[in-house]
């Protein structure tokens, strides 16, 4: 099947008085139709700015300073401000963390719904209306019919984060990035909205980009999943396989922090040290000043994604021609 996404060799820089940061360097995966991706990683490792790469909401001074991005085979990642707003909700679309960003406060959610149906649909008023009640209804807002000419402010934050999940989809787009769209909403509510998630990418076809630092989202929602650390894929496959058998040294430290529901810990795993500044990544492997598994060519010798089996890992440990390892002390030259 042909992937609805592609994303090749994507390089986002930031320049500035002290010269330019790499804030993404190399990244590349696909999303198929119907499909859902999870990324996951620490804060900073580059997970929201892929995503506003994509959408093309980079914050300036970024750019994209390489590599391309491709929707149903199509470059969009060099077009102008106005031809990527066309494909920003009606090919696209996005859900954030807060909706309160997303959402204008002096105009009723309906309006609101009624005026993007309308700009990407080309319908009129009454029956962008109805359109807009029926997609309030589908992500879950009772009494939709009257609720339609409440103000942002008169939801809760979870009906909050439905009506934005609702506008993101209201244009019908085949791909929708979601930038933690349940971290500030409750247990109960986020169960609802990851339901809500997944019945959209089952029913609808709609291939998902779903952001998160939550490994329990990503298991509960996404078929593959993309781990990321300082700006790289760290490794990618399906999901099961990197919850369950992860390779590289980073996802097996992340999947071992996670509290276990099935026994008692008196203590979580933890991995040593933090995600390097982008003024201050290591040469070599990123991740090689916090490796227990690091060897001489980790500190000098960038990884490229290798076949670990079902997924994919940067990691020399799994490349035949890389000489055996040597003692940690390595580690710090």
């Amino acid at each position: 099947m042909e992937p609805l996404l592609e994303v090749r060799d994507l390089r986002v820089e930031f320049p500035t008085r002290r010269g330019i940061l790499t804030a993404l360097d190399g990244v590349s995966f696909s999303i198929a139709p119907g499909e859902v991706l999870g990324v996951v990683g620490e804060s900073g490792a580059g997970k929201s700015m892929t995503g506003a790469a994509i959408i093309g909401l980079l914050e300036p001074p970024g750019r994209i300073a390489g590599g391309q991005i491709l929707l149903n085979g199509k470059r969009i990642d060099n077009l102008r401000y106005d031809q990527m707003r066309r494909i920003r909700g009606r090919e696209i679309g996005a859900i954030f963390q807060d909706p309160l960003t997303t959402l204008n406060p002096l105009y009723t959610v309906g309006h609101q719904l009624m005026e993007t149906i309308q700009t990407h649909l080309g319908l009129d008023g009454a029956e962008a209306r109805r359109r807009a009640i029926g997609w309030l209804e589908m992500v879950g807002i009772p009494a939709a019919a009257q609720r339609v000419d409440s103000y942002p402010h008169e939801f809760s934050g979870g009906m909050r984060q439905r009506v934005v999940i609702a506008l993101a989809l209201c244009a019908e787009p085949k791909l929708i990035v979601a930038d933690e769209p349940t971290t500030a909403l409750d247990v109960s509510i986020q169960a609802q909205v990851i339901a809500l998630l997944k019945g959209l990418a089952r029913d609808k076809g709609t291939s998902m980009m779903l952001v998160t630092h939550d490994m329990g989202v990503i298991a509960e929602t996404a078929d593959r999943v993309a781990v990321m650390y300082a700006g790289r894929i760290a490794e990618i496959g399906p999901v099961r396989e990197v919850v369950k058998h992860p390779k590289h040294p980073y996802s097996v430290g992340l999947m071992a922090s996670i509290p276990p529901l099935d026994r008692k810990v008196d203590h979580l795993a933890q991995i040593d040290g933090s995600m390097p500044r982008l003024s201050a990544i290591p040469r070599g492997c990123a991740f090689n000043p916090r490796c227990p598994e690091v060897f001489a060519r980790c500190l000098v010798e960038r990884p490229v994604l290798l076949e670990t089996g079902a997924t994919r890992a940067a990691c020399w440990l799994y490349d035949e021609a890389s000489e055996k390892r040597a003692p940690e002390a390595m580690r710090h030259g």
